[in-house]
């Protein structure tokens, strides 16, 4: 489970650096695995629905903050 998430986070900082449709999918797709991976340790008493949720949210953050960043005012 911790891998998936590196490698969501690691996909997030490689599409800031070069933000093409591939690394977009790739975004996509390990985040998907991820949720996953985190939704399936919750359903059989891994992690505690709490963390789960707290480890999803920090996912999205980065992947929001990684395709749509804020610009500068």
């Amino acid at each position: 489970m911790r891998t998936l998430m590196k490698r969501c986070l690691t996909a997030c900082t490689a599409y800031s650096q070069d933000s093409g449709e591939e690394a977009k999918v790739s975004i996509q797709k390990n985040m998907n695995d991820a949720f996953s991976k985190i939704d399936k340790a919750v359903k059989r008493g891994v992690l505690h629905r709490n963390t789960g949720a707290n480890q999803k949210a920090r996912i999205s953050s980065a992947v929001k903050k990684a395709i749509d960043p804020v610009p500068n005012n």
